[in-house]
Parts: C-alpha cells; structure tokens; sequence
C-alpha cells in the first residue's frame, strides 16, 4: 500500500530534517513501504539527489555508514545497481562532508561531539586524534577546549584513552596542537586528583575509572592509586596503567615484576591485580619459578595462586616443589597458599611448617592456623610465643586471638606484661582486648598503668572500653 499525498509530504519533509537520524529514519519507513534494502533505499537517494540537495544525503550517508563502523564504499557495496554510483559521489564530495561534521565536532551540545568525530573519522579512515588535529589546526585556540571534549567522549566510548590516542598519533608538526590539548587534560587531572584523597571508596573508584580516560596523562596519579587501601581501586588502577601503555594486564604485571629496582610492595600489587584474572595459575607459576627475581617476589608469586580459579583439587601438588624450596620466603608463600581450599595434605603442611627453622615460615603456618581456626595446633602456637624471633611471637599472639580460647588468656597476659618488643605487646593488648575477661581487663589495667610505650598504652585502653570499663 502506497502512502497518501500527506504521508507522502511528510516523508518528503523529514529527508530534510537538520537532524540525520530523522532523514535516515525517513528512509528506513521508505524501505519497509516499498519491500526495499534500506542500504538500497540509501544507494537511489543518493545517486538521484538533485545538486542542491547534494551535501546533505552524503553527509546522511556518511553517517550511516559510520554508525555501523563501515566506509560509505563498504556499506553500499550491495546496496544495488546504483550503490557503486552513489559512494563515488560521496567520496567525490568529501570535504564537504568533512566541514560540516567537523563543524558538529565544535557543537555546543557536548553529547555531539565525540559521535561527529567518530564518524568523521571513520569516513575518512583515519584516527580520530589525526581528524581532530587537522580540525584544530583550521581554527582559533579559543576552541581547545570543545576538540579536547570531542576526543575524551570517544575515549570512554571506545574503552580507549586520550592520552594514547595522541601519543599514538603524534608527528614533529603536531607538538604545539598537542601540547595544548594537553594543557586542558592536565587542569581536569589536577581536579580529578583530589578524588583519589576521598574516604568514600565509592568516589576513588570512580576517580580512578575517570583517570583511565587519560592512559599515559594520568602515569602519576594511576601509580599512586596502586598504594590505595581497596583492591578494586588497586586493580583499576593497574588496568589503566596497562592501558596506558598498550599491553595486556598480564604483559604490564610481567614488565613490572621484573623492573629493576621495583619494591616488592608494588611487585605484591601487580600480582595480586594478575591472581585477579582468569588466566593467573600459569602467570603466577611463571614468576613462582623464576630464580632471578628476589625471594619476596617469588614467594608473593606462590602465595596468591590460592586465589586462581581452576585446578584447586590439584593445587596441593603445585604447592608441594615450593614447600622445599631453599629461600624461607618462598616456602612462607607456599604455605600461605595452603589456607584455601583447606585439606588434610595442607593441614599436615601447616603442621611441619610450624617447625620450620626459618621464622618467616612459621609466621605464615601461625596465619593459616589462625586463619582456619585450627584448634588442634593452639597449644603449639602457645609454645611459640616463647620464640627468640619477635616476627613469630606476633604471629602467635594473632593466631590464638583468631582460636578464641579463654585458656589462652593467661598465657597472652604474661606476654603483655613480659616481652620485650612493643609490636608483640601492642598484638597481646588486641587479643585480650578480643578475649575478654577478668583476667583480660586486669593486664589491659597494669599495661595501661605501666607499658612504657604509649601505642601500647593507647591500644589497651581502647581494649578496656570495648569490655565495657571506664579507664582514668
């Protein structure tokens, strides 16, 4: 059925809309009416389009074709008889095409900009960092500040950043175009900063996921996010770091891990960020087994390969080479590992490591004992607090803290009071704090009254309140 004089009209109205989605959507009820391809449609308005109406359907057909990611050659290349006639006058009408999209790049309303650019650049097949340059060089500084708007909005949406985008492009003639692209982003990155200082973790997640947009502009301010107390903040920092410098997480993990000179507390960051993905057991195995880098890197590698999905029934067995590994390190890593998935082969592991005669090593069994609430190894761990190495003897403190047996007050007191290494005293005041009791309260009272340390003094105060005393 063919439409009447008013559709007709109105039809003939909307191919003039200033609007090319409502042209285009004229077309495509064009289509249907007739039983037609839309690209076909498409192809005939073109071809036939009188001169004076020449710009504005290859400007639609531009568009078009780039929404679906294509060239105009590409779209219509089956759009029928006249589609190879149609995209020769497009291309031949090119930098009218281009005016009046880069035209929208500078529009006042934000949310064109970055959709005329992609589109510009996808006609054209060039990068949008390249279009937007040649833009910028046609037109008075005083327009910086929209093109820098245009390519941020095609950053986030192609998942990319600014930042790599012009580091990418970037030829000798282009450095004072650049530079002043540049100029704007570092004034957005001095106010996004202020975000990453935040207590809300919400609001530095999103700082951080803003930062990304800017890739190798935001190097600073995404290093610092990798000391941020939240893992989710951790890993999208290490994702844009990543990003910024095109490599996969696992190639920027592998290149940090093994920089010289890299602290292990940014080694432990990236290999946390790659326990993280689903491909980790072979990455961590990797550096597990890598003798080149220092004991800690290796040890950190073998202790977060409890986090992988994937071979847990077997992960015994990939454990087992690092629990005789010669560096205390790295079998202090391997019995960490053993806290999840718990069994019987690591609960004996657990066992022997508590006689271990490297204190790193019995430190991370006393965690796991601790961490599984392992009872049956409670009066070991009451041994040890008599161990010559402080670094054991806080262990042991946290681990009958996290056993909960009122038996272990007496003994947790008697360290409160006797040794001689305030961290140790400061983790007995916790546990007693935890514990409870009157025998609690009255070594929190005497430490109170008489450690000679004020953390210590500080903490079993605290400890009183919570077990609902009123210190002086």
């Amino acid at each position: 059925m063919k439409p009447g004089p008013s559709s007709q009209a109105a039809l003939r109205s909307a191919l003039t809309d200033p609007e090319w989605r409502v042209r285009w959507g004229a077309l495509r009820a064009q289509a249907k009416a007739q039983g037609l391809v839309e690209r076909r449609v498409l192809a005939d308005w073109v071809a036939e389009a009188p001169a004076k109406d020449e710009v504005l359907v290859c400007l639609t057909a531009a568009r078009v074709a780039a929404e679906e990611g294509q060239s105009t050659a590409s779209f219509l290349k089956d759009a029928g008889a006249k589609g190879g006639a149609a995209a020769a006058r497009i291309w031949a009408r090119r930098e009218a095409v281009r005016d009046a999209l880069e035209v929208e790049v500078y529009a006042q309303e934000a949310s064109l900009r970055g959709e005329a650019l992609i589109h510009l650049s996808t006609f054209l097949g060039q990068s949008p960092a390249r279009v937007l340059l040649r833009a910028m060089a046609q037109r008075p500084d005083s327009g910086d500040e929209t093109a820098a708007s245009a390519l941020f909005r095609v950053a986030e949406k192609q998942g990319g950043s600014v930042g790599r985008m012009l580091v990418l492009e970037a030829k000798p003639p282009d450095r004072v175009l650049i530079n002043r692209l540049f100029a704007i982003y570092s004034q957005q990155l001095e106010l996004l900063r202020k975000g990453l200082t935040s207590l809300d973790v919400t609001e530095r997640r999103a700082t951080v996921q803003s930062l990304r947009s800017y890739g190798p502009l935001a190097q600073r301010e995404l290093e610092r996010a990798l000391g941020d107390s939240d893992g989710s903040v951790r890993r999208l920092a290490a994702r844009g770091l990543a990003e910024s410098e095109g490599l996969s997480l696992m190639e920027a993990a592998g290149q940090r891990i093994r920089a010289d000179g890299v602290p292990l507390a940014t080694q432990r960051v990236w290999l946390e960020v790659a326990a993280a993905d689903k491909a980790c057991e072979p990455f961590l195995l990797e550096v597990a087994n890598d003798t080149r880098l220092l004991a800690g890197a290796r040890g950190e590698a073998v202790a977060w390969l409890s986090e992988c999905e994937g071979r847990a029934p077997s992960r015994f067995q990939v454990l087992s080479a690092f629990l005789k590994d010669a560096q205390p390190l790295v079998r202090a890593g391997a019995v960490r590992a053993l806290a999840r998935p718990r069994s019987t082969e690591g609960d004996a592991a657990v066992g022997a490591a508590l006689g271990d005669p490297a204190p790193e090593v019995v430190a991370a069994a006393l965690g796991v004992v601790g961490q599984q609430r392992q009872r049956v190894q409670g009066e070991t761990a009451v041994a040890l607090l008599d161990s010559p190495h402080s670094q054991v003897r806080e262990a042991a403190v946290r681990a009958l803290e996290q056993l909960g047996r009122a038996q272990d007050v007496k003994p947790l007191a008697q360290t409160l009071r006797q040794d001689s290494v305030a961290s140790v005293r400061v983790a007995a005041a916790e546990a007693l704090s935890t514990l409870g009791g009157p025998f609690a309260a009255s070594a929190l009272s005497e430490a109170l009254a008489n450690d000679p340390d004020s953390h210590v003094q500080h903490v079993a105060r605290r400890g009183l309140v919570r077990l609902g005393f009123r210190p002086p």
